[in-house]
């Protein structure tokens, strides 16, 4: 499905990161400044949560719910960033999302080995680890466990869930892949295409998306690194969101046609004018607040969750102060700099 008619907001944050990744990110991000200095502060939890840390042998897990409910829905969020950046706020604040929009579930968040120093196949371990967890451990049922990724974390569950089937291990409820990398050969058209025109890994192959360290030694081609190359069948259904300018199109609308071709249920969304990983505006641009309005409609048909609708509007209230075009741009590049910079 095409998601046309881009917002004027969307269209603005689009060309501001574009101009501001092209002349202060781009070069710091490539010569990994960035990664050295990471900066963040503390993340709260909010009212109404459970937050805990699992201590593990080699990585630690973050494990967020509601406080006193439990729904026996839990999402497994494999978080996003080349395969060479760990844990960061924002994917706390998805696994909020992600618990409001199942509707009380628990979300499970591993802040899984990265390279260089731990390449392939570390990070598909320790997704591994963390699902068997959620089954043996905490005991969830395998079909109320949906397995949620942005990016490499995207491609990342789509090979554990290949992994799973090749073991003939249970496979999860379903999947939501948010511009996923599942392609480290970097073969896709979009490659080219889009290359003048996307405003994060556009005009340059010095990023995280070539020469990547967690392939190491290995081939980029195999299925449990590049999930394009493996086959999908018998697979839960999928949701797959891309924006229409970035270079990783590709990555999602082939992977959308093995899925067609193994019969395998899905729902393939491209917005256009966004870009990579949009998602991180929540509620910010249009186009971020419709994507995830389609995550909650899709885990409202996995779950089954029956939804009466809402009651006719009579008057709506601004709250708050209202943000500037300037101000959720620069909000959204300090997101994506934090993501990028591993």
């Amino acid at each position: 499905m095409r998601r046309k008619n881009v917002s004027v907001r969307g269209n603005l944050v689009r060309e501001m990161m574009q101009n501001v990744m092209e002349t202060s990110l781009k070069e710091p991000i490539q010569t990994g400044e960035l990664r050295r200095n990471p900066v963040e502060p503390a993340w709260v939890c909010p009212a109404g949560y459970e937050y805990e840390i699992i201590e593990n042998e080699n990585f630690k897990m973050e494990y967020l719910r509601p406080v006193g409910v439990f729904t026996g829905r839990v999402i497994l969020q494999l978080h996003g960033g080349g395969y060479i950046g760990p844990m960061k706020n924002i994917y706390r604040r998805f696994a909020v999302r992600y618990s409001k929009i199942s509707y009380g579930g628990d979300v499970l968040t591993p802040d899984y080995r990265v390279a260089p120093e731990n390449p392939y196949p570390a990070a598909l371990k320790d997704a591994l680890f963390a699902y068997q967890w959620l089954i043996e451990e905490k005991k969830y049922d395998p079909a109320n466990i949906v397995i949620a990724g942005d990016s490499a974390g995207g491609g990342l569950g789509l090979a554990l869930g290949l992994y799973l089937k090749d073991h003939n291990m249970p496979l999860p409820g379903g999947y939501i892949a948010m511009s996923a990398w599942t392609d480290l050969t970097n073969s896709g058209e979009s490659y080219k295409t889009n290359y003048e025109i996307d405003p994060l890994f556009g005009n340059s192959t010095r990023n995280m998306l070539y020469d990547s360290s967690y392939v190491g030694e290995n081939d980029p081609a195999d299925p449990y690194i590049s999930p394009l190359f493996g086959e999908f069948s018998q697979f839960p259904p999928v949701l797959l969101q891309a924006g229409s300018y970035e270079v990783l199109l590709s990555d999602t609308l082939s992977i959308a046609k093995k899925l067609k071709a193994a019969g395998v249920k899905h729902r393939l969304s491209v917005y256009d004018g966004m870009f990579h990983v949009f998602q991180m505006g929540l509620d910010l641009i249009p186009e971020s607040r419709e994507a995830w309005e389609e995550a909650e409609e899709f885990l409202r048909i996995i779950y089954h969750i029956s939804v009466k609708p809402d009651g006719k509007v009579v008057r709506k209230v601004q709250n708050g102060e209202r943000k500037t075009v300037r101000d959720v741009t620069k909000l959204l590049i300090a997101m994506m700099k934090k993501e990028l910079d591993g």
